[in-house]
């Protein structure tokens, strides 16, 4: 029989993995010949990926030191390395312009540059980049070499105008409508709260710039610059109401710990599932008969091969001043955690798009492949990235932390609830700020927050809330903290006094909220723009009610208490401190007037509504035109990885699983023959290759009838409109198919079954 590649599955598989695999190929194309005697393959491609999985050894990894802090932050532009290079009043302009976002004139930027040019080519940098961050949801980068030639040979270069702006094309990136396909120009503008850094590779070194991204009209285009926005409205707010109970405060940094999620597999496991390799998760397979039941995982003795890969990764990540703390295992088997210490959270978020491109790269090293999808494998849990935020001042305190005292109370009273009253007014936007199309199959699925967004706040505070809204609001009050008539007494709040829910979206959690609702694969900017501009119009909202009190001649904290009272009521529908995964809590949040959106099209509506409008327009976070732009590609980023999962299924379906149960059920029709040659009764046989041809039947009924719709829905013009046919006509068909195809997978001989199964995936470790 004539081999023909091309008609096979693994043609398929050669023209999408990774080239560089190229003895895994090598090993792959010598199996995958057929063997003519015997006209069948001698070995499968599912096969080979199980031997090498089998045999992997992990590389060897060096600490550069025993001690983290003698490297930690070696390959940053940190304050230390400022004062090496610079002079001491270009050092302090520049922490200035950290600190309290003060421009830098051309002079001290060419003087920074050459610091920045020195310290790098002294680390072994041949090159720079603008590191920014894309609407595309991953970071963009275009290096530079600073070598330049001249008249008398060459030299290295780098001016204050390179670090301050670069101009990247801007008309391949997403824009929503803003630039023409032939409107190239985009300008990328340096953040000097971020320090640069260098990332390391085995051919060489560049230092990274962070930079926001916009249009040549001046739109972002990039997640950065929103955020930034918010933070400065943000600190704003937060300082005039801060003058109520401290003068000394002139500044509030938003702060953020970020907890990621992840799952790690085999390399060559990864590349013999197409559907992981082009879509991040698992579009088809039968469950493990152990999956996560016995909880034995969580918490469990780290793997040898998987430690010794977060070793390396962490090395990479403390080089550059990520301060990761934590790592565990996680629920579901192959499914771990990291976790930093907070950070300034323009910061936090840099690094943590930084960390997920270095655990991708430093992966492939380890032979692995990490998935970020928020549901690479159905029946199990799927990953987050918990969002720890609070609000830090200038002179150390956490506003969301509550003191001993009834002054410091009512500081804390005063942002805490405010924080609700501005998460209850916006709930539908910040739902919509993480909503994706894999966070669609995470939300409300018996292990993550539901699409209900709500808060829990734990039963000593949510009794001090229901104290203070029931009590009566004296008019005399005794200067001195062992009675304060009106405020109640709150006892120190520590951090195990508070319960943690895992049901609910947004938890308070002893002197933070934890925004549990973000998906692992997230740029963690979108939902803290959000979060931080509501918050910042809130504030805006508490100071202009409590100055009106004043006015009229109630005394600041009676003021202050009167309008904390009024919050809370008004409030009071989105605290939650009960089981957030029950059909009660959905049956009661509808009764409460409580949205429960758990598509991503319907979602997005909330960015276009009239009072979004009005929160983007008076913080200044976004223009109309920018907001429309992202609404459009936040749909079309839907539809289109939808797109591309029915036509991998479609795909996978047809080549090879279809072929190999055709083949399965050839070899039991030509056994049946056999045995009634031999008289035997072939009932059993037979039973099986009729269920066979059922399921066969429907995969390929529905597979054929789901392309058919995906062209219908293709010539749709209007994106919603598109994103929402995706959404309820083409995916409609995808849990038939599979449920069909993973029957069929518990049928077919195992040696036959083309793709590697749940056991393999999860637990080849």
């Amino acid at each position: 029989m004539k081999f023909h590649p091309r008609k096979t599955f693994f043609y398929f598989v050669f023209n999408k993995i990774d080239t560089k695999n190229t003895i895994f190929l090598r090993k792959l194309i010598k199996y995958t010949i057929f063997d003519k005697k015997h006209n069948k393959l001698m070995k499968s491609l599912r096969t080979i990926a199980l031997k090498e999985a089998q045999n992997r050894i992990s590389p060897e990894v060096k600490s550069p030191s025993t001690k983290i802090s003698d490297f930690f932050g070696a390959n940053v532009f940190d304050k230390k390395k400022m004062r090496d290079f610079l002079s001491k009043d270009v050092y302090e302009k520049l922490i200035s312009s950290i600190n309290q976002g003060e421009l830098i004139n051309a002079e001290d930027a060419n003087q920074i540059a050459t610091a920045m040019k020195s310290w790098a080519m002294a680390a072994g940098a041949t090159h720079y980049t603008h590191w920014f961050q894309p609407l595309t949801g991953t970071t963009a980068e275009k290096h530079d070499s600073f070598f330049e030639p001249s008249g008398e040979g060459a030299i290295e270069k780098f001016a204050g105008s390179a670090l301050v702006q670069q101009e990247p094309d801007a008309s391949s990136f997403p824009n929503g409508g803003i630039r023409n396909t032939f409107e190239a120009r985009g300008y990328t503008a340096w953040d000097p709260s971020s320090p640069a850094f260098i990332m390391e590779s085995k051919a060489g070194k560049t230092l990274c710039i962070p930079t926001v991204f916009v249009s040549y009209t001046g739109e972002a285009l990039d997640y950065k610059a929103p955020l930034l926005k918010a933070l400065a409205a943000l600190d704003k707010a937060a300082v005039d109401v801060c003058q109520y109970f401290d003068k000394s405060i002139t500044k509030v940094n938003a702060s953020l710990g970020i907890e990621q999620e992840y799952f790690l597999v085999d390399e060559s496991l990864f590349n013999a599932r197409p559907d992981l390799l082009l879509t991040g998760r698992a579009l088809f397979g039968h469950m493990s008969a152990k999956g996560q039941q016995l909880e034995d995982h969580y918490f469990g003795s780290i793997p040898e091969r998987v430690f010794t890969y977060m070793v390396d990764f962490e090395n990479e990540a403390l080089k550059l001043g990520i301060p990761l703390k934590t790592r565990h295992n996680e629920v579901a088997p192959s499914q771990f955690e990291c976790a930093p210490i907070y950070e300034e959270i323009n910061l936090a978020i840099d690094h943590n798009q930084l960390l997920m491109d270095l655990m991708e790269k430093v992966a492939r090293r380890h032979h692995f492949r990490v998935l970020l999808h928020e549901k690479p494998y159905a029946g199990i849990n799927g990953s987050g990235k918990h969002n720890n935020w609070s609000l830090i001042t200038d002179t150390g305190k956490n506003l969301l932390a509550p003191g001993k005292t009834p002054k410091n109370n009512l500081m804390f009273l005063a942002f805490f609830v405010n924080t609700i009253k501005a998460v209850s007014e916006h709930a539908d936007l910040l739902r919509a700020s993480i909503a994706s199309v894999s966070n669609d199959h995470r939300l409300g699925a018996n292990e993550a927050p539901p699409a209900i967004i709500s808060i829990f706040l734990g039963s000593q505070l949510n009794d001090v809330l229901d104290e203070i809204e029931h009590s009566r609001i004296s008019k005399k009050i005794k200067e001195d903290n062992a009675l304060w008539l009106g405020i109640p007494k709150i006892p120190q709040i520590l951090l195990d006094n508070t319960d943690r829910n895992r049901t609910s979206p947004f938890a308070f959690t002893g002197n933070k909220f934890e925004l549990r609702a973000v998906g692992s694969s997230a740029n963690s900017s979108a939902p803290m723009t959000i979060l931080n501009a509501i918050m910042a119009e809130q504030l805006v909202k508490f100071k202009g009610e409590v100055d009106k009190l004043i006015k009229k001649g109630d005394k600041k904290d009676i003021a202050l208490l009167t309008v904390i009272k009024k919050y809370i009521k008004e409030s009071k529908a989105i605290r939650f401190e009960g089981n957030g995964y029950s059909q009660e809590w959905e049956d009661e949040a509808a009764t409460r007037g409580l949205s429960n959106i758990k598509t991503t099209p319907k979602a997005l509506d909330a960015y276009l509504t009239e009072k979004s409008a009005e929160l983007f327009a008076t913080t200044g976070i976004y223009s109309a035109r920018e907001i429309h732009a992202r609404h459009e590609i936040m749909l079309e980023n839907f539809y289109k990885k939808l797109q591309i999962e029915a036509r991998v299924m479609g795909e996978v379906a047809n080549t090879a699983i279809i072929p190999a149960v055709i083949a399965y059920q050839n070899s039991l029709i030509a056994n049946v023959k056999g045995l009634k040659e031999l008289g035997v009764d072939s009932k059993s046989s037979l039973e099986i290759v009729k269920k066979l041809s059922e399921h066969l039947d429907i995969v390929k009924t529905n597979i054929d009838a789901m392309l058919e719709e995906r062209k219908v829905t293709n010539k749709l013009e209007d994106t919603r409109e598109k994103a929402i046919a995706y959404d309820e006509k083409v995916k409609s068909y995808f849990d038939t198919i599979r449920y069909h195809a993973d029957k069929l997978e518990q049928i077919v001989d195992d040696s036959v079954w083309p793709l590697p199964k749940f056991r393999e995936l999860l637990f080849m470790k």
